[in-house]
């Protein structure tokens, strides 16, 4: 089953966080134990957030920087990470440059995100294995947000990454994003590549697939949270009312 075969091969595909090993964990950095919460909001609250400001430092110094100049590597403080993951995936490292264009793209994958994730939040896609395609295509829209808007390029994410959502999460968390939870991480393997849910069966999800329907929903929500705060993208128009049209 796909899960399963998600489980093998977790520890591969999200580095040496030991994923499948910690599966079972009660941890305050379990979405799990939060399920009841009144909201997304105190979900998040729970997961293990590191440090946004290091993240917002490195990009303010670019501030008000003319365009011809963004094409220098934004961020050398991730050097370190970014390497590690060059060894882990045996790909040609990303040459971090911001530009205004990444910068709209990154907004526009932002707001895009939001909008596949509408028809989730209202319980409108219902579908097993529908849903969670969905939310493969959200998970990844959202972390292609906050990779283009710290200057990865398009083009090098669609070679080098693909539909892997485990794959652009470790790069997320690797350039500034900090969200690291081990739900999250368990889910993008489980997903990933998330093409495979799009001609699915129920039959694909294990029974002891080990999130509930409304514990996706939570994890996606506070997941497109973070990138909408540490991208600093404005909310699509008229989002404040979405679950009310």
């Amino acid at each position: 089953m796909a899960y399963i075969a998600a489980r093998a091969s977790s520890k591969s595909a999200c580095g040496d966080s030991g994923i499948a090993n910690r599966a079972g964990a009660t941890g305050s950095c379990r979405i799990r134990s939060v399920a009841s919460a009144s909201s997304a909001q105190d979900a998040e609250r729970k997961v293990h957030m590191v440090g946004p400001t290091s993240r917002r430092a490195l990009l303010s110094a670019l501030t008000g920087v003319p365009v011809a100049a963004l094409a220098a590597p934004a961020a050398s403080t991730w050097a370190e990470g970014l390497a590690k993951l060059h060894d882990q995936y045996a790909n040609q490292p990303p040459a971090l440059a911001r530009t205004k264009a990444g910068r709209n793209l990154s907004r526009f994958r932002y707001h895009n995100a939001e909008g596949f994730f509408l028809g989730i939040e209202k319980g409108i896609v219902r579908h097993p294995t529908d849903r969670l395609y969905q939310i493969g295509i959200v998970l990844q829209l959202g972390l292609s947000s906050h990779l283009l808007d710290v200057g990865f390029a398009d083009a090098w994410c669609a070679r080098h990454i693909g539909l892997n959502i485990a794959r652009s999460l470790a790069y997320a968390n690797a350039t500034g994003l900090g969200f690291e939870t081990t739900d999250v991480e368990l889910l993008a393997a489980i997903l990933s590549p998330y093409g495979k849910w799009r001609n699915a069966s129920p039959r694909d999800i294990a029974p002891d697939f080990p999130f509930s329907t409304e514990e996706l929903r939570m994890l996606t929500r506070a997941l497109l949270d973070r990138v909408y705060q540490v991208t600093g993208h404005p909310r699509p128009r008229g989002w404040q009312h979405r679950l009310t049209r």
